[in-house]
């Protein structure tokens, strides 16, 4: 299995005038092509920043960063939107749905910049929706829905470009403990269907969904383990 994310002495610092920051610091790991990661850590550990850099969203300062076999230093600025949008699918904690638009429309965002013709844009929104279990909230909107409702029309809107892996920053955050599970299930599925899933979270439980998981603190990795299975079911750290 090919590695989809290839990370060497990652670092990133930050300048607020003359005092710099260093939130990486030197980080090395791969990410196979299939894997569901959780990358855990305290509050300032660095993992939320790292996301940033893994999802194309912020440039790290020293270091190589390779998503698909490509440095992050290769592609233009053209290339990183392209690849965010049609390759990488985004889970946030605080949902990041407009409030008022429609379930629908908001899972149809990202097709706006896909080159997906539009008249084929209800049809892969609403596969998305059914995928989460709401097909029958497309007029619906956010105001409407329950905290866990909201975050499964994210992970729809996440779905419909069909992409190569999806990040989920503290997706189960803002819902209560049944709330959280049902996203959690719903992340794993689409892991056994396929996806590469990195999961930031703090939670044990919610980590321990994942195949590995990888513990930053003050911007180093901590540990990078496997997690275990028996045959009840029951979770281990090895």
């Amino acid at each position: 299995m090919s590695n989809i994310i290839q990370v060497k002495n990652l670092q990133m610092v930050y300048h607020d005038g003359e005092v710099p920051t260093h939130v990486l610091r030197g980080i090395t790991f791969d990410i196979e092509r299939g894997e569901f990661v959780s990358i855990m850590g305290p509050s300032g550990s660095g993992k939320s920043t790292l996301l940033h850099v893994l999802g194309f969203l912020e440039e790290h300062t020293k270091g190589e960063y390779l998503f698909d076999g490509k440095s992050f230093a290769e592609h233009s600025k053209d290339e990183i939107a392209h690849v965010r949008n049609k390759k990488m699918g985004f889970i946030f904690q605080t949902f990041n749905l407009l409030p008022r638009t429609t379930v629908l429309e908001n899972v149809k965002l990202p097709l706006l910049y896909s080159g997906i013709k539009e008249e084929l844009w209800d049809e892969k929104a609403k596969n998305a929706l059914e995928a989460v279990g709401l097909s029958h909230r497309l007029e619906h909107e956010p105001s409407q829905l329950s905290g866990g409702e909201r975050q499964r029309v994210a992970i729809a809107r996440a779905l419909v470009n069909e992409p190569n892996i999806i990040f989920a920053d503290e997706p189960t955050g803002n819902l209560d403990s049944k709330s959280g599970g049902q996203v959690m299930d719903i992340i794993k599925n689409l892991h056994k269907k396929g996806h590469t899933i990195i999961l930031i979270t703090h939670e044990t439980y919610t980590a321990e969904y994942a195949d590995r998981i990888i513990r930053l603190r003050d911007g180093k990795i901590e540990s990078d383990e496997k997690v275990l299975k028996n045959h009840t079911n029951e979770k281990f750290v090895k």
